[in-house]
């Protein structure tokens, strides 16, 4: 029987890519010339460090301008609340991935309600779709991506 897996991702390579080319531009940045600003990734989550907190939100505008070209979706970014003491402010910004399970509940819904003849099962941070047929699938596919939720949807293991 086809399947397909319905994943939320973000390669942690792209990722790694647009924190570096963000640090580099704030180097040559004049605005930012003898600045200690800095931007740092831990797993899926970026920290940015400045001196003043109005610097922070230039530096978020960067950040998500590298993310953009890199192809990582916007959809997927949480930006947390600034963290301001006398000498520094600093920022965290999360990057959401894989499929929770309230986004899958309502991915599953979406798919019992369409009355399509396919079935879904969440496994993990993905959701796993199974039909007879391969156009049943791809109507499948169809709905999800029109399905409003709050991170990119994509497709991966396609099964004939």
């Amino acid at each position: 029987m086809p399947t397909f897996d319905c994943v939320s991702e973000i390669e942690g390579h792209e990722l790694a890519n647009a924190v570096d080319q963000a640090n580099r531009e704030l180097e040559t940045r004049f605005d930012f010339k003898g600045v200690k600003a800095t931007y740092t990734r831990e797993g899926f989550s970026v920290i940015l460090e400045a001196p003043e907190q109005f610097q922070l939100k230039q530096m978020v505008e960067i950040l998500k301008m590298r993310m953009s070209k890199r192809g990582i979706d916007m959809g997927c970014v949480e930006e947390e609340d600034i963290d301001k003491n006398l000498a520094r402010a600093k920022q965290v910004v999360k990057l959401r991935h894989g499929i929770d399970a309230e986004t899958g509940k309502k991915l599953h819904k979406a798919i019992k309600d369409s009355k399509l003849k396919v079935t879904a099962a969440l496994m993990g941070d993905k959701l796993r779709v199974t039909g007879k047929s391969r156009d049943e699938l791809q109507a499948a596919m169809r709905l999800l991506k029109q399905s409003a939720t709050d991170r990119p949807i994509g497709f991966n293991n396609f099964r004939d």
